[in-house]
């Protein structure tokens, strides 16, 4: 790995994964929220009254229940007398529709259902289960929703997405329909009208309904019955006599209606000539005609269907007794069942709508349950960070042992650090401990060596001992082995060359040594150039997150990186591991986890203070943090066999390698899960209550926020941009961990990718902070 500048080439696999991915699960929520919340039975669809009838055929208002208008046909067809059709919408339902196929089943009567697509597309086994029964299936919409309101697209889809759902659970193609919140046809509007011709121009015949159980007012079985059973009334000599109109005409039942269909007629004869009686009431079996048909609109969906369950077996053997028998829509109006065998290409594509929604409900399921599961996690997150914190703060307040007060030497790797140098050797020069300073140049193209020893030879006296070694470019890891062989002393603090130090820094730095079991010490990185937006979020991040992190992993004994910013190693513990290696992208984590290994503990030392110089663009940011993210991926994987060793080993890998892949790996890849699913619940559920979960948990991150910004003595008016933070920066973060994931999987090198610095930092005073 070298400190050569990179030209940004990301592999075009890793965003075509990344986009089929995202498109997917937008797919299958979409697919899920259309299924779990736009489709029911008792929605607030028609009918259009205010509209008036204006613009419906006047015949065809008062005509039968089975409206046909293809071909540009105008024609109404009603039941034979004697004849019923019952009729269910809105299903199937895994719970009613067997139900009701078990009490027709008993009563040897079949039906016609009118399906809602999408409940096919979930239990395609129920509708094959009415077909086989010899029901008929009609069109009810995918969504149940109102035709009439509907644009002409949207109608095109409802009806070849329910017929698609059809055709593969069922392997038939119907042209029945009945429109949702549909009723008698003298309560068509003109809207309505204008579906029904639209549907006719699609081959539809239009299904109607005599008479309307009202089931779905659940107001009881005996309302149930008393509305599907007519009174009986004695039939007079006159409604007994044949009819006398000339040829060809027949008088209404209902004064002022135009005549309908023949009884018996085919569904492509035309008008008929017979009369029909009122519908409403039914004349007695002894006057010797036949009572007249209807279709009978109940339901075995959207909803509580007990109460029809329970009508229906007491309905049947009423009407029987009137005389009556049972027949499906086409049967009642005397014509062949118009259902036909699906073709081979609709059943695959209605398989293939099926296979998407059972997959689309799957994984909307688990996807509810690990983002719960997310939230749980997330909340013990929180409470743990927060009561390490204050165990850590207490701590720390009483000393590690006795003063240490030995010299120390600071390594400083440098590649084009012209811009930075300059502060960095300077503030190092302020330290009130003694020191050696130790800047490797690694082959820099710039000036950086040249500034160096600018300030070599103006050196005064009382100053700290500055050395440059120069070096061919060879890497990071390279350029502080290099160092650490030319330093004296055997304490070796190891920064950047974009950082400056406090005074007072080194000194809290190298005091945790005084326990001679400490082999790494962390200090506590800070942003120093936070003026924009994008500093802003970057300064909330190093407070709230890494530094409440660290606090944490100190007290857990896994702390898994020691940051290149700010960091101090034992020299000795340094040896045993064979020095800073280049086998990842994340030299530092890497050290931190071998240190770790070979028995030493890693703490953390928040007065040990360090200014770092944080990416100024979303350029320089994505490809500081795709680093960082890779390589820290790289360090865990090498490091993985910990988690199945004892003692400081163990803790390691079961404490800290679990926790960083919890929330440095799952974590990010729920988020845009769990972002997703807000904007999911938003429209397509109660958005009153997504948005106060989401403020509720903004809140939470906004006082856990305040606490670190205490007990790090910073000002909290940086927190103004945590709820825009929330929005965009934290779905940066989650995108550059998924990316560096499907490069790992892809198997792609990345190569080191160096900052673009520009000195924006000054040598601070103690105490001072950067805004």
């Amino acid at each position: 790995m070298r400190h050569r500048p990179v030209k940004a080439r990301t592999p075009r696999s890793h965003w075509v994964l990344m986009g089929a991915m995202t498109l997917a699960l937008a797919s299958m929520l979409l697919l899920g929220g259309i299924l779990d919340h736009q489709v029911g039975g008792e929605g607030t669809g028609g009918p259009h009254r205010p509209l008036g009838a204006v613009g419906v055929p006047p015949e065809m208002a008062a005509g039968g229940p089975v409206v046909d208008t293809r071909s540009g046909s105008q024609r109404s067809l009603s039941a034979q007398p004697g004849k019923v059709a019952l009729t269910f919408d809105d299903g199937p339902d895994p719970r009613w529709t067997p139900e009701v196929l078990a009490v027709l089943a008993r009563h040897h009567v079949p039906a016609t259902f009118f399906l809602i697509g999408a409940h096919v597309a979930q239990y395609p086994g129920l509708v094959h289960d009415e077909v086989r029964a010899g029901d008929e299936v009609g069109v009810h919409t995918f969504t149940h929703a109102d035709l009439a309101t509907e644009p002409a697209w949207r109608r095109d889809l409802e009806f070849s997405q329910t017929q698609s759902a059809i055709a593969g659970a069922a392997g038939v193609s119907t042209p029945l329909l009945r429109p949702p919140y549909s009723s008698e046809p003298d309560a068509l509007d003109r809207l309505d009208w204008a579906a029904l011709q639209d549907a006719g121009k699609h081959g539809y015949l239009v299904v109607l309904t005599d008479r309307d159980s009202e089931d779905w007012r659940r107001d009881g079985v005996q309302k149930i019955v008393d509305n599907a059973v007519a009174p009986v009334v004695e039939s007079s000599a006159a409604a007994a006599a044949p009819p006398t109109a000339a040829a060809g005409t027949a008088p209404s039942a209902k004064p002022g209606t135009a005549p309908s269909a023949k009884a018996g007629t085919s569904l492509s004869a035309a008008a008929g000539t017979l009369p029909t009686a009122a519908a409403d009431t039914v004349p007695s079996p002894a006057a010797g005609t036949p009572p007249p048909g209807f279709v009978l609109m109940l339901h075995d969906g959207g909803g509580d269907r007990s109460q029809t369950v329970a009508a229906l077996d007491r309905l049947i053997p009423a009407l029987q007794a009137r005389g009556y028998t049972f027949a499906t829509v086409s049967a009642a109006v005397g014509a062949p069942s118009p259902m036909v065998p699906a073709g081979t290409g609709a059943r695959w594509k209605g398989e293939a709508l099926i296979g998407a929604v059972e997959v689309s409900g799957f994984v909307v399921h688990w996807l509810g349950w690990a983002v719960l599961a997310a939230g749980v996690v997330a909340g013990a997150r929180i409470l743990i960070l927060l009561v390490a914190a204050r165990r850590h703060k207490k701590r720390r307040a009483a000393p590690w042992g006795p003063p240490v007060r030995r010299p120390v030497s600071v390594i400083v790797p440098a590649y084009n650090e012209e811009a930075g140098i300059r502060a960095t050797v300077e503030s190092l020069s302020a330290s009130r401990h003694p020191i050696e300073i130790i800047v490797v140049d690694d082959g820099s193209t710039d000036r950086t060596a040249a500034v160096v020893e600018e300030l070599i030879a103006r050196r005064r006296l009382g100053l700290p001992p500055l050395r440059l070694i120069r070096k061919p470019n060879g890497g990071k890891p390279s350029a502080l082995n290099a160092g650490a062989a030319a330093a004296r002393g055997d304490l070796l603090v190891m920064m950047d060359g974009d950082t400056v130090f406090e005074p007072e820094t080194i000194a809290w730095l190298v005091q945790p040594f005084a326990d001679p079991s400490v082999g790494a010490v962390s200090g506590n990185a800070k942003v120093g150039n936070r003026q924009g937006i994008l500093g802003r979020w970057q300064h909330i991040e190093y407070v709230v997150g890494f530094n409440l992190e660290r606090r944490m992993y100190d007290l857990a004994g896994c702390m898994p990186t020691v940051p290149g910013a700010v960091g101090a190693f034992r020299r000795e513990a340094l040896t045993r591991v064979g020095g800073v290696s280049d086998d990842t992208l994340a030299e530092d984590t890497d050290l931190t986890m071998a240190v770790i290994r070979d028995g030493w503990r890693a703490v953390y030392e928040e007065r040990a203070v360090a200014w770092t110089e944080a990416p100024t663009s979303l350029r320089q940011f994505w490809r500081q943090r795709y680093r960082w993210c890779y390589g820290t991926l790289q360090a865990m994987w090498k490091h993985r066999s910990s988690v199945l060793r004892g003692g400081a080993e163990g803790r390691l890998g079961r404490r800290g390698l679990t926790y960083m892949f919890l929330f440095q790996v799952l974590m990010p890849l729920l988020a845009p899960v769990v972002d997703v699913l807000a904007v999911y619940g938003l429209v397509f559920d109660n958005a009153a209550r997504v948005g106060a979960v989401w403020l509720a948990f903004l809140a939470v991150q906004a006082l856990m926020a305040f606490y670190a910004f205490r007990l790090d003595g910073e000002r909290a008016t940086a927190l103004w941009t945590l709820p825009l933070q929330q929005v965009v920066y934290r779905q940066l973060m989650y995108l550059v961990v998924i990316h560096s994931l499907v490069t790992a999987v892809v198997g792609t090198r990345l190569r080191w990718q160096r900052m673009q610095r520009y000195g924006s930092l000054g040598t601070p005073a103690a105490g001072q902070q950067h805004v």
